[in-house]
């Protein structure tokens, strides 16, 4: 590493909280797929910022948006209204079949917001007794790091030290229907559930299992939530990551990618009978459906679909998940993924996945590290054929590697 690099992984050290383990390389640019370093080495992304930035770095049409509404107006705050956030409104609407928008910022916030929505609807229109509302999650969750999230975590380093945590949370395994229908009872609202576990390292869930999940949640007038905040807008080559199993969620939750990596933008999506419980003054956020965010997104939907990326991503996908497959290592246990959503799962006595990470750095990839075992692979949408085939070409030379 040069000193400039030192200097700044130093200074952020010095000042910084210590809440993350970064790769060494400190990035300074971004285009499509590619990152460059502050000393001019070119990287191919294959994190893409945990699916946000599933339209390539810096996409043109979405920067153009950007720029062109932040010299019109930024923020309104709820207060009153502007003309970015009807157009929002009807636009995701359209794309995703939904009948009613709330718009958040993060994603944790927009799963805090299903959470409250859910429970008030249990308590107004289900009849569950007030305080009595549960809500079933699965174990190796990941939803977001609030502390009504983290309480019903099950990773230790989440949940240490950050209680007491909220009741009102059952935990069952994930990919399980049995265990979901004897979870369930009266007081049931909801079931809270990724339709892959990504950082738990892209866990798929047997086939058949969200068919049945949607069948026992029908039955139970039970709310199923899906967080898609990873899964979403295309990541897994289907605009849901629900639409494999042909199903319709209750409540949607949306994030990352619907900003294209400029701006933090997220939204519940949801029916009528949840979202229509919330009056004015229960529920809000001051930057929530601002207009710059808005415009943002409304770009960042457009070329997903205007440039094919949905589509990209499940050919490029099954080419990415097909040359892992073909690599022959002693070191990988499993293989697994869904579009563009991918996992090289090592065996334990290959050591930590964080060093074969470092290891791709220095072939000019970018990847990150999971459960001490898993190197999670979620390159942009926008990857082309010729790049994929060069990234398998490094991840097989890693992955066959003798660290010893």
């Amino acid at each position: 590493m040069s000193s400039s690099v030192i200097d700044f992984i130093a200074t952020e050290a010095r000042f910084g909280a210590h809440n993350y383990e970064p790769i060494g390389v400190v990035l300074s640019r971004g285009e499509g797929v590619w990152v460059w370093d502050t000393e001019g080495n070119r990287y191919l992304d294959c994190l893409s910022a945990y699916s946000a930035v599933s339209q390539g770095h810096c996409h043109p049409k979405i920067l153009a948006a950007m720029v062109e509404q932040a010299h019109r107006l930024t923020l309104t705050s709820r207060a009153f209204h502007n003309d970015q956030l009807a157009l929002f409104y009807e636009e995701i609407a359209a794309l995703t079949g939904s009948h009613k928008v709330l718009p958040m910022n993060s994603g944790a916030e927009a799963v805090e917001s299903a959470i409250k929505s859910v429970r008030k609807w249990g308590y107004e229109v289900k009849g569950v007794p007030d305080g009595a509302a549960e809500i079933i999650v699965c174990a190796n969750n990941f939803h977001g790091r609030t502390l009504g999230i983290v309480g019903f975590s099950t990773d230790p380093e989440t949940r240490t030290h950050f209680g007491p945590f909220a009741p009102g949370f059952k935990i069952i395994p994930f990919g399980d229907a049995a265990a979901l229908e004897e979870a369930i009872t009266p007081n049931t609202v909801a079931f809270l559930v990724e339709p892959i576990q990504g950082e738990a390292g892209v866990v798929i869930p047997p086939a058949g299992y969200f068919t049945k999940v949607r069948e026992l949640c029908t039955a139970n007038n039970v709310m199923l939530v899906l967080d898609e905040i990873q899964t979403g807008l295309g990541r897994t080559g289907k605009l849901l990551a629900e639409q494999h199993e042909g199903i319709e969620a209750d409540v949607t939750l949306l994030g990352k990618a619907l900003s294209g990596g400029f701006y933090p933008v997220s939204a519940v999506l949801s029916n009528n009978d949840v979202l229509g419980t919330l009056r004015p003054g229960q529920h809000g956020s001051t930057f929530g459906g601002n207009p710059l965010a808005c415009a943002v997104a409304r770009a960042a939907m457009r070329v997903l679909v205007e440039e094919g990326m949905i589509e990209n991503a499940a050919r490029q996908g099954a080419r990415f998940l097909e040359g892992l497959k073909d690599i022959r290592a002693n070191t990988i246990r499993e293989v697994r993924g869904r579009g563009l959503m991918l996992a090289v799962e090592l065996h334990p006595e290959a050591g930590r996945a964080r060093r074969y990470c470092e290891a791709l750095q220095g072939k000019g990839i970018l990847a990150k590290d999971t459960h001490e075992q898993t190197i999670r692979i979620a390159p942009p949408l926008v990857i082309t054929s010729d790049q994929v085939d060069w990234a398998l070409e490094r991840l097989a030379t890693t992955l066959t590697q003798d660290f010893s």
